[in-house]
């Protein structure tokens, strides 16, 4: 055998044997190196300190709901109003109805697109957390929201993490406000597809009413007709009463006549209180007038006996139709009133358990346990190094890794 082939075998055999060392000459081997090791934990400890201290504080707010009513939930079908929403919301059409999960149905409406794209409006989140997109900025608000549901009891909780306390209890307070508006906007029961009929028939009539009553007052403002049967009555029994008065003058002024002559102060007195009469008579008759006129005349105080008629039907009709649209009115606003007090008996109720305070007290980060992680770590990684430079100063020199160049630093082993 060559002197080659001797000390490949002789290699092969050192590489091959085993490495023993025991506990006390590694405690030995990390004690002599102690001091690089305070160095090097002194060292992890500052800069687990520092990433410490360079966390923002974060608060968190949490608001508490009460278990929706299950009956209440059961009438409601808003469901399909929210669908599409992606993986951020759950199975609409299974586990949000089951009894087992009452509060699966508000999870699920505040976990939806609609609900967050609302808060992000609110708050201007896009800004806050430094967000060009929509969705980068529901993915964060996602992350600093928790909205959990009790199994036992069935209380929604509903807490939001954010840097500012008094923006967190703000958001966990908009939660509520939208799970509350969402609910109610989102009702398609019978109540609310009758109160909104109602309401545009209200709307409806409520300008047909406006329209007619303008109508009318114009009308009886031009003509001066107020009531006219009343009217009516009136002027006839004021005509009889002047055509009594007519009649007597003229008696008078015949016998006048017939005791004194036509420039006697007697007779031109009667002659012309019989002409005014007369004038009375034509005018509350309305000799000479055209029957289709409606407009008074310039110091007309009444329309004529011969205009009453047709003021009559024209008057009649208007106020026909204000009456009837009055107490359509009258009704439909009282079935209104019922329908929104049958809505709201309807719509789940939003009880809130506990109102969302400002924190006090930061909820994250926990700097003790970062810089309690950062000193173990530093003892570690510390500890692993002197071994493993203690293991490769025992492996002979013709090993393959040794050979290889691999090696550390003297430097770095030494003190």
């Amino acid at each position: 055998m060559s002197t080659a082939e001797e000390q490949n075998q002789i290699a092969d055999g050192d590489a091959a044997a085993p490495i023993e060392i025991s506990i006390a000459e590694l405690g030995m081997v990390i004690w002599q190196r102690r001091r690089w090791l305070a160095e090097v934990v002194g060292v992890g400890t500052l800069v687990a300190l520092g990433i410490a201290l360079l966390i923002p504080n974060l608060y968190t707010s949490t608001a508490q709901l009460m278990p929706p009513d299950q009956q209440a939930l059961s009438s409601t079908s808003m469901l399909s109003a929210l669908a599409g929403t992606g993986a951020m919301m759950p199975s609409l059409s299974g586990g949000l109805m089951n009894a087992k999960t009452p509060g699966g149905l508000p999870i699920g409406i505040l976990s939806s697109r609609t609900a967050q794209d609302d808060i992000i409006n609110r708050f201007d989140l896009r800004r806050v957390y430094h967000c060009k997109l929509y969705a980068d900025t529901r993915k964060t608000l996602a992350k600093r929201s928790v909205i959990d549901e009790d199994k036992k009891s069935g209380i929604i909780s509903i807490s939001v993490q954010d840097r500012d306390p008094n923006r967190a209890r703000d958001i966990a307070k908009a939660y509520v406000d939208e799970l509350d508006k969402l609910l109610s906007t989102l009702s398609t029961s019978s109540a609310r597809r009758e109160r909104m009929f109602l309401e545009e028939r209200l709307k409806s009539i409520k300008s047909d009413l406006d329209a007619s009553s303008v109508a009318m007052s114009q009308f009886s403002s031009r003509n001066a007709t107020l009531d006219y049967q009343k009217q009516g009555e009136a002027t006839v029994e004021a005509a009889a009463k002047l055509q009594g008065e007519l009649i007597s003058a003229q008696s008078e002024l015949s016998g006048l006549k017939a005791a004194y002559t036509d420039e006697n102060m007697r007779v031109r007195q009667a002659r012309a209180r019989v002409g005014v009469l007369q004038g009375q008579l034509q005018k509350m008759g309305g000799v000479g007038e055209n029957a289709d006129g409606s407009d008074l005349k310039a110091g007309q105080f009444m329309p004529s006996i011969r205009k009453l008629p047709l003021l009559g039907v024209t008057y009649a009709d208007l106020s026909r139709r204000v009456t009837m649209e009055e107490t359509l009115y009258e009704t439909l606003t009282k079935q209104y009133e019922l329908a929104k007090i049958q809505e709201a008996k309807e719509i789940p109720p939003i009880k809130v358990l506990d109102e969302p305070q400002a924190p006090e007290r930061k909820s994250s980060p926990h700097r003790a346990i970062i810089v309690a992680l950062g000193f173990l770590l530093s003892v570690f990684a510390g500890i692993l190094w002197i071994l493993a430079s203690a293991f490769w100063d025992l492996t002979y020199g013709h090993h393959p890794v040794k050979a290889g160049g691999l090696a550390p630093s003297r430097a770095m082993r030494d003190d």
